[in-house]
């Protein structure tokens, strides 16, 4: 009796790995491509990525276009409410309507994104709006080393009208506005620093507009946790014409630091979560990864639609840098030193 039943256990796991290796069954789609679902190949999503990284990221670069990428999709996706009476989330109503939300003061210096996207987007021609930007956001972050490989789900509809104002939160609001503004789009306190992690490879163009394009972190062209060390360090200077509403003093030269930034590094609701990142790889990519793929669904019907997430660049190297110990908010947590002694001079609290 007993060996009968195991005999039927055996048969149903071996059944339950055959089905699962069906399941996971890859495909090669007519361009030469290799996914794990059919559905990939039949929007031609592999050509669209090649065009994407040729037309939009200057042949897979880490630049400022993928930067701006990934920028773009955050404040597409933001405009959303769990309470209803928002925007329509992750549907690329900022591309499809950009002359609405492109007056929005939190969306300043979007334009130059949507001049450089736009254009390929309509050469394109098949994708929706918010197919083309968050696979656009995918595909860019990817090219930035260290960074999580993010999730592309595609099939969403077109959208629907603008997003309202006042839906992106912006250097200048105080921690409790971030933090209500993330919670009625339905992120904890945790998630919103995690999404902050896109701050690694970003830039400001608008803040201090005579020095546009000033990095967050001194390694912006890698997806690293320096700017989670950096924003804790002491402030020395500004690194333009002087103090801007939405900065406080920068510690390291040619950087800036938004005041949202250090303030959401030292309230006590928020501290412990951007501290705990500090030279942990592995945790920010984790939690950024996590976030993004709920973001970048926000508004969305899951079950409509397709993970295409294998069409984007394959699986990232892991980066670690080190920093200056600096002042810390959240005890317990060790911040390291950096291993080049000429850069601590003027930055250690």
């Amino acid at each position: 009796m007993a060996f009968a039943r195991l005999s039927a256990l055996l048969v149903l796991a071996l059944g339950a790995v055959q089905i699962n290796a069906a399941i996971t069954k890859r495909v090669t789609c007519a361009s030469g491509h290799v996914t794990a679902n059919a559905a990939c190949c039949v929007p031609a999503l592999f050509p669209v990525v090649d065009k994407l990284q040729s037309d939009l990221f200057d042949g897979a670069e880490c630049g400022e276009e993928a930067h701006s990428a990934l920028r773009i999709s955050f404040h597409d996706a933001i405009g959303f409410s769990i309470h209803g009476g928002k925007g329509g989330g992750a549907d690329g109503s900022i591309l499809a309507f950009n002359s609405t939300e492109l007056q929005f003061h939190a969306n300043g210096g979007i334009d130059d994104i949507v001049a450089g996207q736009f254009p390929v987007f309509k050469e394109i021609g098949f994708l929706t709006a918010g197919d083309f930007l968050h696979l656009a956001a995918a595909v860019g972050t990817a090219n930035c080393p260290g960074a999580p490989r993010l999730e592309f789900k595609f099939g969403r509809p077109p959208p629907k009208a603008a997003a309202p104002d006042l839906t992106v939160p912006e250097p200048t609001d105080t921690v409790t506005a971030i933090l209500e503004r993330f919670a009625d789009a339905g992120f904890a306190p945790e998630e919103a620093i995690a999404l902050l992690s896109s701050h690694t490879i970003a830039a400001a163009d608008v803040v201090d507009v005579t020095i546009p394009g000033t990095p967050f972190d001194s390694t912006a062209g890698t997806f690293d946790t320096q700017v989670f060390l950096e924003v804790l360090l002491k402030g020395t200077a500004f690194p333009g014409n002087g103090s801007q509403a939405g900065e406080v003093l920068s510690p390291l030269a040619g950087e800036m630091r938004l005041q949202s930034d250090f303030r959401l590094s030292q309230d006590p609701r928020t501290a412990c979560f951007w501290q705990a990142m500090v030279n942990d790889q592995e945790r920010m990519m984790s939690q950024f990864k996590a976030a993004m793929a709920k973001l970048q669904v926000l508004g969305q019907d899951t079950r409509k639609l397709i993970d295409c997430s294998d069409v984007r660049n394959a699986e990232p190297v892991n980066t670690k840098h080190r920093g200056p110990r600096s002042k810390q908010a959240c005890a317990g947590i060790d911040v390291p030193y950096l291993k080049d002694p000429s850069r601590q001079k003027g930055v250690v609290e």
